[in-house]
């Protein structure tokens, strides 16, 4: 996939990993909605990438990823805004144990809402010209997290659901890729949650098991990842891939 004049849609982009999604977009010449609950902070990211990158690249568009309303709202904006649609990064996501329905909500669920809204138009063989989908998962899809349990499980059902949509797409010629973004731990707020006992509710008191292991592996930053996402895009072999990132091994692939 070329980049230059594509739009990519990223949820959660006001900061973190979606914002350095959405400005390794910009930095390829694409135009990208930034979706996010946060109004401040996302009118400051777009006032921030007018500044850099110039107006009209990029669009706010205020949502709960929850919300199916909202999101219809989003992808109806998004074809108003700038006629089109090429890419989708679902990448919201929280961390909370003790507001577990909500973890699964935000995930998971508002992540195969979002897809689903996507590949409504974007399916070859529904009318649309095709398209991309990086769904955001983690390395701890493949791990146990004791001081995570529900968040863990929300990034293993992101696996299970992107690759079996990925062999639909490919089963059913939709001309869609989707694929999965798995990096270790990331310079953003959510590795903040593992020190807040309202968070990890019963499960704080496994908390430093992890931060042993955010010794022993590093954290990377969000640019890292981001450079990460594109390749995704770019390489049109690429449907079903889990990439993987870690300080250790840098950017490799699951093998099944």
């Amino acid at each position: 996939m070329i980049l230059k004049n594509c739009v990519g849609l990223v949820t959660g982009a006001s900061q973190g990993l979606g914002k350095a999604f959405a400005e390794a977009l910009l930095k390829k010449e694409a135009k990208v909605v930034i979706c996010d609950l946060n109004h401040a902070q996302g009118a400051d990211t777009k006032a921030e990438f007018d500044e850099r990158y110039g107006p009209g690249r990029t669009t706010f568009m205020a949502c709960d990823v929850t919300s199916l309303p909202q999101m219809k709202d989003v992808f109806s904006e998004t074809l108003q805004t700038f006629g089109r649609l090429d890419i989708l990064c679902n990448n919201a996501g929280i961390n909370n144990e003790s507001s577990w329905e909500k973890t699964i909500s935000v995930n998971l669920v508002a992540l195969i809402q979002a897809s689903y809204l996507a590949l409504d138009h974007m399916r070859c063989d529904h009318g649309g010209h095709g398209g991309s989908i990086v769904n955001v998962a983690s390395m701890s899809a493949f791990l146990p997290g004791a001081h995570c349990p529900v968040y863990t499980a929300s990034k293993h059902g992101v696996l299970g659901f992107t690759r079996s949509l990925a062999e639909a797409s490919r089963l059913g010629n939709y001309g869609i890729r989707i694929n999965a973004l798995c990096p270790s731990f990331v310079n953003t707020s959510i590795l903040d949650t593992i020190n807040h006992e309202e968070i990890l509710g019963n499960f704080y008191q496994f908390k430093d098991g992890v931060k042993n292991l955010i010794k022993v592996f590093g954290v990377l930053e969000p640019s890292v990842i981001a450079d990460s996402f594109v390749q995704l895009l770019e390489d049109d072999s690429l449907n079903g891939a889990v990439m993987k990132i870690t300080t250790t091994k840098g950017v490799h692939f699951e093998n099944y």
